[in-house]
């Protein structure tokens, strides 16, 4: 039983170790028509949730005429290339789902120093 169990665990990826409120750079792979392209998707972690093999993490950015877009990653996914802690914040808060109404200074998170 036990050899079936590690069968079906996909490998770890050894990505760094993030949390709510860091900024990240996601490099996607996008398939368009017949070609792949790497997307780099660079945004706030609002949420972490699952576990082991299911644990996805939720990223946040503000696009063109103020549009917030957020998109979720499945943390052991083959079209994930690599992730990038550009930024890591204080956060008091498991899910930063505030974020998702404040504006301008109120959307800034201190920095982790």
């Amino acid at each position: 039983m036990h050899e079936l169990i590690e069968a079906l665990q996909a490998p770890d990826r050894g990505f760094p170790e993030f949390g709510p409120g860091d900024t990240l750079k996601v490099h996607a792979l996008i398939v368009e028509g017949g070609r792949e392209r790497i997307q780099v998707f660079q945004g706030i972690v609002i949420r972490i949730h699952g576990g082991h093999n299911e644990k996805m993490f939720t990223v946040r950015r503000i696009a063109s005429h103020n549009v917030g877009v957020e998109r979720s990653f499945l943390m052991r996914s083959p079209r994930i290339d690599k992730i990038e802690v550009v930024r890591r914040a204080v956060v008091r808060r498991a899910q930063l789902y505030y974020l998702r109404t404040a504006r301008g200074k109120a959307a800034r998170l201190k920095e982790k120093r």
